[in-house]
């Protein structure tokens, strides 16, 4: 039988894979954190808006995940995103490790890990190769993330 903080991370990726931002949304806590190489210390509403705006930005985009293990406290998955990077067109093809806490059956911290300077390399081709291991570089990229996130947040009324 599977435990059912591995359903919640099932239900997330099958959601995922349909577009489905709404579910989840719905499987953070109220508090909940979301970090990665780009969006870093999200909390509370901002997870969520996060995956929304991704996916109302991505094109052909295709995910599949497994290895998904969970139990009381913790959990992890691995995923794989295909997409065209909005910015360049330029296919993006990510492998990322997801660790979660959870709690009263929702996630509570959710932790993505991916090699930041390959993504760039897809996503802006060989000027990303080249710079994308700068720290300037790194931090560039995770500053404009934010800041796309909040207008988006702000256009959508997200609180």
């Amino acid at each position: 039988m599977m435990h059912p903080n591995e359903e919640l991370i099932n239900k997330f990726y099958t959601a995922f894979q349909n577009k489905d931002g709404t579910t989840m949304a719905a499987s953070y806590a109220p508090d909940a954190t979301f970090t990665d190489p780009a969006f870093k210390d999200l909390k509370g509403s901002e997870p969520g808006a996060m995956w929304n705006m991704l996916l109302e930005r991505s094109s052909g985009l295709t995910i599949r995940f497994s290895n998904v293990n969970a139990d009381d406290l913790k959990g992890s998955a691995s995923w794989e995103a295909d997409y065209n990077f909005s910015k360049t067109g330029r296919l993006v093809q990510n492998k990322i490790s997801a660790s979660f806490t959870f709690e009263n059956g929702k996630i509570k911290t959710h932790v993505d890990s991916f090699n930041l300077w390959k993504w760039l390399g897809m996503a802006l081709g060989f000027k990303g190769y080249l710079t994308g291991w700068l720290p300037p570089v790194r931090n560039k990229v995770s500053s404009e993330a934010m800041t796309g996130l909040k207008l988006y947040m702000k256009r959508k009324r997200i609180t």
